[in-house]
């Protein structure tokens, strides 16, 4: 591999050692390009984390890993007795010893979102009276200490799908800290029950592994009491009002 030693050691040793292959490597513009394409493409690939989420199997070694080691060689058995009915093995589990381990794929998906903007900047211009239109109503112009105890309690909920690589992807819920009374991390363990998937908070925002772009929105409204004028969906980078 290349390493910090390639240029001071490596290339003299080869070029005193070996001066054919030294002249044959370093003569040739193209053989030298090609190793450093080579170099640049495994440096990148180190760096975009895991391609693919963890199949069923790695989910379950990862779970026992964590709360039961002692039965991983029970594992194999496990799956063939639960084929077509995994879903509801992991809520059994994550029922019975608590949240499965973080997919480091859905982390490295949470870690790139940044690069789409930040959401919630773009909440600030939204409507929080329940009507959906964006405009500003006389309430939000009052000023002074009524308009500080009117902000305390605005309630704005963004509910976003983001997929990398075009494959399967996670669902982002933000905003749900403005709900009052709500703590992230119950929330999160909610979520992760009723999906049967991995859910994390990071920065105030909720991760749940899977597409449940609607799903979540609804869950919001029928668990967690949060109006339906409260809870948008963002297609495409537009924040619509659920269910117009």
């Amino acid at each position: 591999a290349y390493g910090p030693d390639f240029e001071t050691h490596c290339i003299p040793w080869l070029k005193t050692n070996h001066p054919r292959i030294f002249e044959k490597l370093h003569g040739n513009k193209k053989v030298m390009t090609a190793i450093d394409d080579a170099i640049d493409a495994a440096c990148e690939d180190a760096d975009a984390g895991p391609i693919e989420p963890w199949n069923t199997h790695q989910r379950l070694t990862a779970f026992y890993t964590k709360y039961m080691p002692e039965k991983l060689d029970g594992i194999d058995a496990i799956l063939i007795k639960y084929e077509g009915k995994e879903d509801k093995l992991f809520k059994a589990l994550a029922k019975k010893y608590g949240d499965e381990p973080e997919d480091p794929y859905y982390t490295a998906i949470s870690d790139s979102d940044d690069e789409d903007g930040d959401v919630n900047t773009k909440m600030k211009g939204l409507d929080v009276t329940g009507g959906g239109d964006g405009k500003s109503s006389k309430k939000n112009k009052r000023r002074g200490a009524s308009a500080k105890k009117v902000n305390k309690v605005d309630t704005r909920v963004i509910v976003q799908k983001i997929s990398r690589n075009r494959k399967k992807a996670v669902t982002h819920v933000v905003g749900l800290d403005t709900v009052p009374g709500i703590k992230l991390k119950e929330a999160s363990k909610m979520f992760s029950k009723r999906f049967a998937g991995s859910s994390s908070v990071k920065d105030k925002d909720i991760i749940i592994q899977g597409d449940h772009l609607e799903d979540v929105a609804e869950m919001i409204i029928s668990k967690f009491g949060v109006s339906q004028g409260s809870v948008y969906l963002d297609l495409d980078g537009e924040f619509v009002p659920f269910g117009e």
